[in-house]
């Protein structure tokens, strides 16, 4: 089968604007981004990755280095739409598009092959990536919520791994948490990495849909897909040294390069 994977880059942001374009340590976030596509595309086999913006500086910057890329309307709601949009202008026909975030530049190849595989082998509509959280994870991630409660996501699934709900909430619920922390191991708490692979026909299917009820309530884009009966496959991966799920500010990128100079670069191993 087929894999398309594509990094969604849009110029605009209000937060950090030209976000693609910023470096982190001496390289732009695009093309740290398009560095980890190429290389679990290679791995994958019968695959392909491709950057797909809506601004020609981005794609000037693109050729520039050799990163294939391709002009997407820059009116398009979001990057799985711009997903989409790509593989339409390559007149690409992949079994599998996976949209790999253009601003999480520390998204390891291993999670891109990961759900890249599930959405192609489960059966289900698409696949996305969690981590299990420890229970000093959780704390830290309970602190978290506390300064930022609708930054990062939680999810729960049946017991053959597809998705049950998502939300900004912490769930489950634990009504015996001190109970289950004395039994020791890791907590129940999934937390999600924002990372998808759809097969084609279920992407192009998301993407004629409205936006869904819990979908605008959570502010949570999967959501769509539940609300209409596609499935979901969860797939869990171990997270990489370097864990920041998105690059949106000035302050992440001071602390990506923090990181990246006490725990070195991704891209060198």
């Amino acid at each position: 089968m087929r894999t398309l994977i594509v990094v969604p880059a849009r110029y605009a942001s209000q937060r950090l604007p030209g976000k693609p374009l910023v470096e982190i340590a001496g390289r732009s976030m695009v093309s740290r981004v398009a560095a980890m596509a190429a290389r679990a595309a290679t791995a994958l086999g019968n695959a392909e990755s491709v950057v797909a913006t809506d601004d020609t500086r981005i794609e000037t910057h693109c050729r520039d280095l050799g990163i294939p890329v391709v002009m997407t309307d820059p009116a398009l709601p979001s990057g799985t739409d711009r997903a989409l949009a790509a593989a339409d202008a390559l007149g690409a026909a992949p079994d599998v598009v996976v949209n790999l975030q253009g601003d999480s530049p520390f998204t390891p190849p291993d999670h891109v092959i990961a759900v890249a595989k599930a959405a192609r082998d489960s059966g289900a509509d698409a696949a996305t990536p969690y981590v299990r959280l420890s229970w000093a994870a959780l704390d830290e991630f309970r602190l978290h919520k506390k300064e930022t409660p609708f930054s990062g996501t939680t999810l729960v699934h049946d017991r053959d791994g597809r998705a049950l709900w998502f939300s900004k909430n912490l769930i489950p619920a634990m009504r015996k948490e001190a109970a289950l922390r004395a039994k020791g191991g890791v907590s129940p708490v999934c937390r999600h990495i924002g990372l998808y692979a759809y097969r084609l026909d279920a992407l192009r299917r998301y993407v004629s849909l409205p936006e869904g009820d819990y979908e605008q309530l959570e502010g949570l884009e999967q959501l769509r897909l539940l609300e209409n009966g596609m499935s979901i496959q969860c797939v869990e991966v171990t997270p990489d040294r370097i864990a920041i799920p998105g690059i949106d500010t000035a302050e992440d990128v001071a602390l990506a390069e923090r990181l990246v100079a006490e725990l070195g670069d991704p891209l060198d191993a």
